[in-house]
């Protein structure tokens, strides 16, 4: 039960500041997501960070990683708005901003995802 709740407050945490971030950053005028995005590579970079803390003579318990992994970055980021924003570039036609952006997202996240293990080595 407890680590039900870690990763529920984690994945609150992380699902306001995604929010906060997407409210500020998504642009409404050009429909470029600027904000899944920077949630997306943030999130590849923390849960890097985090799981490479806790590879890394057992610098985080399990229950660090259910809060800080598991819930805090799987609140902030989001597959599911990335695939909605997609479906919206296709829908209109802008299939360059589609390409664009799932590439982009593809390729920083996981470059995200290795930097923030290559920090903690």
């Amino acid at each position: 039960m407890k680590q039900l709740l870690l990763v529920f407050i984690g994945g609150g945490f992380g699902s306001v500041l995604r929010y906060v971030i997407g409210k500020y950053l998504n642009n409404s005028e050009t429909g470029i997501p600027y904000g899944t995005f920077m949630a997306n590579i943030l999130g590849s970079l923390l849960i890097g960070i985090i799981l490479g803390l806790a590879a890394k003579n057992e610098a985080l318990t399990e229950n660090h990683t259910l809060i800080l992994a598991t819930g805090f970055c799987g609140g902030f980021t989001t597959f599911s708005a990335f695939a909605y924003e997609n479906h919206v570039f296709l829908k209109s036609g802008d299939f360059m901003s589609f390409a664009l952006y799932t590439i982009a997202s593809f390729v920083v996240g996981f470059l995200a995802v290795f930097a923030g293990m290559y920090i903690i080595k």
